[in-house]
């Protein structure tokens, strides 16, 4: 008997599960490039890597497959209602309460396909990693895909790829330009125009970039990492080895500690209790105390999920950290 009632509460579960897929590639037929009428007054015709795609105007339930996408669309003002991080971690602490109402749908590796269909979105913003699950993504909402390769485009070329999406592109100008505003009055600040060389702090000091992670090690930033061009973009110097042209060089060794030597450090963990516990043992290391930097009390802690991001919001956040280390507390 009790064997029965769970066969018939599974087959009304399966028959509600089938019922809402089927609506939603229903709803989905509604967007298709098919007939010109419907384009003009439901929705609008955009190209992406994956094809055409006629999408909502006005969406008002977006779902980013990327961190990076989710950031952006929120500079441009449209709140996704759900996107992929990392399990358990709470949103980065740099974008305040803008993020306290989106859902978790699973990581980038993994994404939770029930839970984006029951949340009815009517807009997908996915990228060129999570094209075999394209099709699927499709049947749930319009989905569109934007390119994120590996290691991912500059900062800027996200966020005028999903302003062009959204129809936000003057939105995107006026970000990016109050960025250089920012940058140009960080330059004053830090002595550009001086008539002494050596009144410009900007040219004296060389500031080096580190991250102590669970699983991979010390690494440093190079030219390609996104926050590397804020510091390039304000013409601030670099310790010699971190002016490669690369992402990141991971698993810097004991012996090669004052790779990450300079006159500022700034300092993050990824990785949870594990990392901590290393940068606490590493503090203790007898060639940590030997670091000029160390030497002279100019590590600075700052959060990595702004100093290894790639979107507009993270990288006004690492000018924060910039003006409060380098400008107000010299």
């Amino acid at each position: 008997m009790r064997a029965s009632l769970h066969r018939l509460i599974n087959l009304l579960l399966l028959g509600v599960l089938t019922f809402t897929l089927t609506s939603a590639c229903s709803r989905n037929i509604n967007y298709s490039v098919t007939s010109p009428k419907q384009l003009k007054e439901d929705c609008r015709v955009v190209q992406h890597l994956m094809g055409k795609t006629c999408i909502p105007r006005n969406p008002q339930r977006v779902v980013t497959m990327w961190m990076g996408t989710f950031c952006s669309t929120l500079a441009l003002g449209i709140k996704p209602i759900a996107t992929i991080w990392i399990p358990g971690e709470p949103f980065p602490e740099h974008l305040g309460d803008k993020a306290n109402e989106a859902e978790y749908i699973g990581t980038l590796a993994e994404p939770n396909l029930e839970k984006i269909l029951l949340l009815k979105p009517d807009l997908i913003l996915g990228n060129t990693r999570l094209k075999n699950i394209y099709q699927q993504l499709s049947n749930i909402a319009p989905t569109v895909v934007l390119n994120l390769p590996a290691p991912p485009l500059p900062w800027q070329n996200n966020l005028e790829d999903t302003a062009k999406l959204l129809n936000k592109e003057q939105e995107s100008k006026q970000l990016i330009n109050k960025y250089w505003q920012r940058i140009e009055k960080l330059q004053q600040e830090l002595g550009v125009g001086v008539a002494s060389p050596k009144e410009n702090r900007r040219l004296q000091m060389q500031v080096s970039v580190a991250t102590v992670d669970q699983t991979y090690g010390i690494y440093t930033y190079g030219k390609k990492h996104p926050t590397s061009a804020v510091l390039n973009d304000i013409g601030l110097q670099r310790p010699p080895s971190q002016r490669g042209d690369f992402f990141t060089k991971d698993n810097i060794s004991q012996e090669n500690l004052f790779d990450i030597d300079g006159d500022v450090l700034f300092l993050s963990t990824r990785g949870g209790k594990a990392s901590r516990e290393t940068l606490e043992k590493l503090q203790k290391d007898p060639l940590w105390r030997k670091l000029k930097v160390v030497q002279q009390n100019r590590v600075y802690l700052v959060d990595s999920d702004h100093w290894y991001a790639f979107d507009v919001l993270a990288m006004n956040a690492v000018l924060d950290d910039l003006f409060k280390y380098l400008v107000k507390h010299p």
